[in-house]
């Protein structure tokens, strides 16, 4: 039987997406390639294909509860029902006593209910399999992306690659004069940010991943330099920082996780990596002293601590706003904006912090304790893991979500709204399936389907 299963063609030992997969993976692409439409076709399918992934989500969580898979996890369902019940009274609350708008409420019930629910349903209902081919596709992106980026730095702000079609301005964010900050397929800056926000702790789970073949050697090298070169020349400085800090723990992190017979292994990787990066610094060297300008410019203006204190925390004038009550869920999102006045934007907080507690009142504090205690487990659960199992990736996972639950704008911004639940999505996948081989062999991948 080994021999026959080791002869057997990998298509046949890999099984197949599931439905969940298929839908996963399915609004993930349209979360990525929305923004490609609305900037180099028309705007006009902007909210087609919201509306198509919002119902792709939907029917995931639909098809996870009638598969029986949220009854699995009743009491996380149970957390889940209890809090949906909370935010959709206390909207109705909102609307009583703020004499409040039905349909932005509406829309407040998108933003905090819809993704969460759908990550955790994903997670609880997804195979390993599924997991695996979602964890390649997302770093394959990644990689498929990076000479666009590349590309999009490149170009002047007035170039085709760098414009809206649509666009009654040519306005175009820069880094510095005449150097944009590039937004890859999303339509604007913070899209692409978040993107390497949710991609980059995968990608470096497949750098790490044990590699068969000199296919997936190449994956891995190449998902690397994705990670390095899409930071640089993002323009973003939370981008850089973040990628910084990310790379930093998962080479340490290899290094002090690993069991002792892998230390050598580890401790090469680690001088690879750092051979890697001193060759991508001098290949990218403008992009870094561009960069360094932007940081210089900035420091001018604001103090750096104090700007990563509002990034996480909220703006000191959102004192100014608080009230019991809250002025409303969905108050402040891009979308209410524009339905209420015709103009998206961010009004009264730009961070995520000083948003849900001026939006939800003393319902924003809860959801912020909520989070705080999911993150506090779960970064728990994931170093326990990592002592006991030698296994750093569902750490990663954990931390990239930390930071997604305190500063990504998603009860504010669409496309973040919906890669929070992709990120909540990956790390609860990760505590399930913590031995997860991105690369298994064929033998092993047999073995899963019998």
């Amino acid at each position: 039987m080994n021999a026959l299963t080791a002869r057997m063609p990998l298509s046949m030992a890999r099984p197949a997406l599931s439905r969940t997969g298929r839908l996963f993976i399915g609004v993930l692409l349209i979360v990525v390639f929305e923004g490609a439409v609305r900037k180099w076709g028309t705007s006009a399918a902007t909210l087609p294909m919201i509306l198509l992934r919002d119902a792709m989500a939907g029917y995931l969580i639909f098809h996870a509860w009638r598969s029986g898979h949220l009854r699995t996890y009743k009491n996380q369902t149970a957390v889940l029902l209890a809090w949906t019940c909370c935010v959709i009274a206390w909207g109705m609350l909102q609307v009583i006593v703020n004499d409040g708008n039905p349909i932005v409420f509406l829309i407040g019930l998108r933003f905090w209910l819809l993704y969460i629910w759908f990550g955790f349903a994903a997670a609880s209902s997804m195979t390993e399999a599924d997991f695996r081919i979602a964890m390649r596709t997302a770093t394959v992106l990644l990689i498929l992306l990076a000479p666009l980026v590349i590309l999009q730095y490149a170009s002047p702000p007035g170039a085709r690659i760098n414009t809206e079609v649509d666009s009654v301005d040519d306005q175009v964010f820069i880094v510095i004069a005449g150097v944009v900050r590039t937004t890859g397929t999303f339509s604007f800056t913070a899209g692409f940010s978040t993107f390497l926000g949710l991609v980059i702790p995968i990608a470096l789970t497949v750098v790490a991943a044990r590699k068969r073949t000199l296919t997936h050697a190449f994956i891995a090298v190449a998902a690397f330099g994705a990670v390095v070169a899409e930071s640089l020349v993002s323009g973003a400085r939370s981008a850089v920082i973040y990628s910084g800090l990310m790379i930093a723990i998962y080479l340490l992190g290899r290094l002090v996780f690993s069991k002792p017979a892998d230390k050598g292994r580890a401790l090469m990787t680690l001088l690879l990596a750092l051979g890697a990066l001193a060759i991508l610094a001098i290949v990218f060297q403008t992009a870094i002293e561009n960069t360094q300008q932007r940081f210089d410019e900035a420091a001018q203006v604001e103090n750096f601590w104090d700007r990563v204190l509002v990034y996480f925390a909220g703006e000191p004038t959102v004192v100014d706003f608080l009230s019991w009550t809250g002025v409303g869920i969905g108050q402040l999102s891009n979308l209410a904006g524009y339905v209420s006045t015709g103009v998206a934007g961010f009004s009264l907080a730009e961070a995520e912090g000083g948003r849900v507690l001026i939006e939800g009142g003393l319902l924003g504090g809860l959801y912020t304790a909520m989070k705080l205690i999911v993150m506090a487990l779960g970064l728990y659960r994931s170093f326990v893991i990592a002592v006991r199992r030698k296994i750093i990736f569902p750490l990663l996972l954990w931390i990239s979500l930390s930071v997604a639950l305190l500063s990504w704008a998603a009860i504010g911004q669409l496309t973040a709204n919906a890669l929070l639940g992709f990120a909540l999505a990956f790390a609860l996948a990760a505590l399930r399936y913590p031995t997860l081989e991105i690369f298994p062999s064929r033998i092993t991948a047999s073995r899963r389907i019998r």
